[in-house]
């Protein structure tokens, strides 16, 4: 880390040459863009140039909807590289992907190991590289874990980096949204602000410098948990909505605001949620996101995001059963959030809120510089908590498995094959067949289907059944109770709440007693 950061200061303190590039996919993008945005707000101040950038696969509509199909193409990565570093000198570049599988950062990495006279490049994941993905990519000669163990040569001569610290098992199997994404946060901002600190305010990066502000997230993290009471009431009234088929409204400003859409967002591949379950807002959309892409709200309804749509078009059906919470700091216009709640008292008493201050968030001398980065990670937590205890409420989850997640790209088909292995006991072949009918809605697979490769199945224009729900439950059934199709999804209708159904099954199954242990399964980083 210390390396890197003096990277960091080596870029700044030449501007016009050099750039910084934060990419990944799905939540890691995410957190690129959030990372970006902070940072290049910070060196806005004292008018110095900003060099900071994001990549996201799926281009800017990935921060508000799952676009996993660009996570699988290792080509499209390295071309979005390549067009956003045109003509500049010195490049450094993070690629983020927590179990170290994504294809689109491992062509990305690729590109710079063959350009390491512009490139210095930067792997973030959260797995030994032993354990990097081998599985082929889409046409492609090389696989993840070949790309990591060539950055781990390099590393010797100091040419490139790996960032790997061991997490452990996420509380939400394969949910890197939750400790993954909040590790990538603490990390690359405690990197980007240490080289800051050096480039401008003169304070040399050591090892003591990078501990500081680890040490300070350390302090948010008992600062926000400290608030568990109020954090469970808040779990429970938003699952109880969740339940009762009502909605959970995050009304944010500036980066908080970017925070709630960013959790929102996640709750539809994660837990097979409707868009509108729990939604973010911001202040003033999209021009206060100031993404690349502009406004993006004709794109559809999620895309609709600022304060005066949630006024114009939410606001008027509000109901006692939606959840209302603000996310706002003391540095917020406090006169327009009084009179935004103002607004949603009158059709709802259900109003509560995140709001940080400074009397409790002290932080190091070490560390001078705004609260705000704590503030968001401390909101980040909290809304993590929020939108994933509510829907374990709902029954969206089971035994901490993501049991409705959406089989979207190459990733999440070997989870989904996994997580039933995990639960029938039954081999890999079985599994996948049992999949690949819940995904083309078929008992009778064909050969085209059987031997097609993975991407195939996953992509959207040769799946019928991929944007629907249900295609992981219904698989399960299948090979649970060796049962058809229409058997299956006739007792998934007997059952709305999903971890019902999962357990009925398994309550009138003779096999029940026969799941396999969890380290006899393929291991799922």
């Amino acid at each position: 880390m210390v390396d890197v950061a003096k990277r960091v200061e080596m870029m700044l303190r030449d501007p016009e040459e050099s750039l910084i590039v934060l990419s990944g996919c799905g939540t890691s993008g995410r957190i690129a863009f959030l990372l970006v945005t902070s940072f290049n707000e910070m060196v806005k101040a004292p008018k110095q140039k900003q060099i900071c950038s994001y990549i996201i696969a799926g281009g800017d509509r990935a921060m508000l909807t799952s676009q996993e199909a660009p996570e699988d193409d290792p080509a499209l990565g390295a071309r979005m590289l390549d067009k956003i570093c045109a003509g500049k000198k010195h490049v450094l570049f993070v690629g983020i992907s927590c179990g170290m599988s994504a294809p689109f950062v491992a062509g990305q990495l690729d590109f710079c190991l063959k350009h390491l006279d512009v490139f210095t490049p930067v792997l973030l994941g959260f797995n030994p590289v032993h354990m990097a993905r081998s599985e082929p990519m889409q046409d492609c000669s090389f696989h993840f874990k070949d790309v990591a163990e060539r950055m781990i040569a390099e590393q010797r001569h100091k040419k490139a980096f790996v960032l790997n610290p061991v997490l452990g098992a996420e509380a939400i199997s394969g949910s890197s949204r939750m400790k993954g994404g909040s590790a990538t946060k603490i990390i690359l901002e405690s990197i980007l602000l240490a080289g800051h600190e050096a480039a401008f305010r003169g304070k040399r990066v050591t090892p003591e410098c990078i501990s500081a502000w680890i040490t300070a997230s350390e302090m948010v993290y008992e600062t926000t948990y400290s608030h568990s009471d109020e954090l469970a009431a808040l779990i429970h009234q938003a699952g109880e909505s969740l339940q009762m088929k009502a909605h959970v409204y995050y009304i944010g400003w500036q980066t908080l605001g970017i925070i709630g859409l960013t959790d929102a967002s996640e709750c539809v591949p994660t837990f097979g949620a409707d868009f509108d379950d729990i939604r973010g807002f911001i202040n003033n959309g999209f021009r206060e996101m100031k993404n690349k892409e502009g406004d993006l709200s004709f794109l559809g309804p999620e895309f609709v995001i600022g304060h005066k749509d949630f006024v114009d078009t939410i606001l008027p059906s509000l109901s006692q059963n939606d959840v209302m919470l603000f996310l706002f700091t003391v540095n917020d216009d406090l006169h327009e959030v009084t009179a935004l709640a103002d607004q949603v008292r009158r059709r709802t008493s259900n109003l509560h809120a995140i709001a940080h201050d400074l009397e409790k968030f002290t932080i190091p001398v070490i560390v001078m510089v705004s609260h705000l980065q704590r503030w968001e990670l401390s909101t980040k937590w909290c809304l993590n908590a929020i939108s994933t205890g509510a829907h374990v409420l709902k029954g969206k989850v089971y035994m901490n498995y993501m049991i409705d997640l959406r089989v979207t790209n190459s990733k999440l088909y070997r989870r989904a094959i996994n997580i039933l292995q995990r639960f029938t006991g039954c081999s890999k072949g079985e599994c996948e067949r049992a999949l690949l009918r819940a995904i083309y809605s078929t008992d009778d697979l064909s050969e085209d289907m059987t031997s097609a490769d993975v991407w195939k199945h996953t992509d959207g224009e040769s799946t019928v059944n991929k944007f629907k729900f249900l295609v992981v439950p219904t698989a399960l059934v299948m090979i649970q109770c060796g049962c058809t199709l229409a058997e299956a999804r006739h007792h998934l209708d007997c059952h709305p709440v999903i971890r019902d159904a999962v357990s009925a099954c398994f309550s009138s199954s003779k096999t029940k007693n026969f799941i396999k242990p969890l380290d006899s399964v393929e291991a799922e980083p």
